[in-house]
């Protein structure tokens, strides 16, 4: 019989008014911090968990739900915190546990929710098991624990498989056995520090289910799942015999991604977390090659939501975006899950600066663009993601309308992918950059001792500081969306939306007494006006006694029936 860990058992428990709001995570608006990028306490350039609890009133403020922190576990930062040496340990560099339990401490008191992050693909090459794998040898109990196979060639000298890694180069290292003789492989999807777990073992399983149970019991609300889709590779690691496998991604089920027995895992991670109250959650990183995959992995014993990376990739289309908002409802109301959308994240090009260049140029783009079309869409999309049915995810800095910063020097890079070559672009990092808060300083606020990634000389005025109580800008768009969005019970809510004739190029759908309208075409048009104007993302709208509106390029408006 599983243990039922009530609201008062935790030793850091939300507090009443936050833990009894049933299905929360449904429609809510969840913000990722990247922890290092978000707030410096202490001077060294570096953000931190006391910097981001100094900030928790911004984001109760702004009208936020809950906040996802990116790790900030023990780590040597080999990827950003994505590569764990101790699940159980705070980097020294973020702070301590005591940092931690005071940050979920202060956010449950203003009402917010504390997602983290959690990787289980991998871990480090310096976590304990790996260095223990090392030193023992061939045939150590550890190296069950990862995937340590014999080399192909006369002498063990060629990888097991032709697997690529997805920042580049083979997914395979050949280690120096402890006699100075070259050994065996492991498999690493991602940097050669971040060797691949075998979840087949079952202390793996055993391990990350301490795991949770470590954190819940701090108290955080939920989990975001890491490469939620890569845990379980195919029986025997069968060649894909093709190269840029990278370009595959997408398209069909890989022998390292998206196989069935993932699932069976988040089955036994769903046991745990209903043994605590508070109604906590799991969210899947999940590249699926559909939608309809995706949707695998929500089902009801199994995660509570996945992120819809198809919507994050879909250009500024209306015939796009609505297939992509209609093959996204479709495939989750069978499996009774929330939709969710997002368009900026800490992997990606910030979407201010893919809508300021052509379509079809990817999510990892160095070119600036075209800045003022950019944030015109930005804005028009971010109303328009709003006002759709599910959980939307905002990243930190998109409120401020932010760029990507596609001119760092290439010296002061840090994005793996980047010196490795033919995988990712590499260019993570113009989306990484840390964020301004005010209009002067070091580091425009972020900290006293400047900033791990050089700031533009134009940041002071993209600030929080200069945006706040001013009319018009991004900051005041997203708080005053928000607002509406939490006053309203028709926005976010449901699971479907009734789409009204509209131009060509217009999206335009109902929910209840609330309207959405928007226009991606390039010149003004008008439509016919369903109520009243709740919000617009700029422009000038202008509505007619005939019960017409026109609408400026690139814009969203939210209307309410009188």
């Amino acid at each position: 019989m599983s243990q039922q860990h009530s609201a008062d058992s935790a030793p850091n428990s939300a507090p009443a008014a936050v833990a009894d709001r049933r299905d929360w995570w449904r429609d809510a608006v969840i913000y990722q911090v990247y922890p290092r990028s978000f707030a410096d306490s202490n001077g060294d350039g570096m953000g931190d968990l006391e910097g981001v609890r100094s900030r928790l009133p911004y984001l109760r403020d702004l009208g936020v739900d809950a906040v996802w922190l990116s790790p900030f576990y023990a780590s040597p930062q080999a990827d950003a915190g994505y590569d764990v040496a101790d699940y159980r340990a705070v980097d020294p560099m973020f702070g301590s546990l005591l940092d931690a339990d005071a940050l979920i401490r202060d956010a449950h008191e203003l009402g917010l929710r504390i997602i983290v992050d959690l990787v289980p693909n991998h871990s480090s090459d310096q976590h304990e098991w790996f260095k223990r794998a090392l030193v023992e040898g061939p045939g150590s109990p550890l190296r069950e624990r990862y995937h340590f196979r014999a080399g192909k060639g006369e002498n063990g000298e060629l990888p097991p498989n032709d697997w690529e890694s997805i920042f580049g180069g083979p997914a395979w290292t050949r280690v120096t056995e402890p006699d100075g003789t070259p050994g065996e492989w492991y498999l690493h999807l991602f940097a050669p520090e971040q060797p691949d777990f075998d979840w087949n073992h079952p202390a793996v399983g055993d391990e990350f289910r301490s795991i949770l149970r470590f954190w819940l019991d701090v108290g955080v609300d939920g989990f975001r799942i890491d490469v939620a889709h890569g845990l379980v590779k195919a029986e025997g690691l069968p060649d894909l015999g093709s190269h840029e496998q990278l370009k595959l991604l997408g398209n069909d089920v890989m022998p390292f991604f998206d196989q069935d027995g993932v699932h069976e895992i988040y089955r036994e991670w769903r046991l745990v977390l209903d043994e605590y109250t508070g109604d906590r959650i799991f969210v899947a990183e999940a590249w699926t090659p559909t939608i309809e995959r995706t949707a695998h992995y929500v089902r009801p014993d199994e995660l509570h939501q996945a992120f819809n990376f198809q919507y994050l990739s879909t250009s500024w289309d209306a015939v796009e975006l609505r297939s992509c908002i209609d093959r996204t409802l479709d495939a989750m109301r069978p499996v009774g899950a929330p939709a969710t959308w997002v368009l900026s994240n800490h992997d990606v090009t910030r979407h201010a600066t893919r809508f300021a260049n052509p379509a079809g140029l990817g999510t990892q783009i160095r070119l600036a663009g075209d800045r003022e079309l950019g944030l015109r869409r930005a804005r028009a999309a971010t109303l328009l993601m709003l006002a759709l049915p599910g959980s939307a995810y905002l990243y930190q800095g998109e409120e401020l309308g932010l760029p990507d910063v596609v001119d760092l020097p290439d010296e002061v890079r840090q994005d793996p992918a980047y010196f490795r070559g033919a995988g990712q672009d590499g260019f993570r990092d113009g989306c990484r950059v840390p964020i301004p808060w005010t209009r002067t300083g070091s580091s425009y606020g972020f900290g006293s001792g400047g900033s791990w990634l050089p700031q533009p000389s134009a940041w002071g005025e993209l600030s929080i500081e200069a945006q706040t109580g001013v009319a018009g800008s991004t900051l005041e768009l997203y708080r005053s969306a928000l607002a509406l969005r939490s006053e309203r019970p028709d926005l976010g809510a449901g699971d479907r939306v009734e789409w009204l004739t509209a131009p060509e190029g217009v999206l335009a759908f109902r929910r209840g007494a609330f309207a959405c309208t928007t226009n991606t075409g390039s010149r003004a048009v008008t439509v016919p006006a369903p109520g009243r104007v709740l919000l617009a993302s700029g422009g000038e709208v202008t509505v007619t006694g005939e019960g017409e509106a026109r609408l400026p390029a690139d814009v969203t408006v939210w209307w309410i029936a009188d």
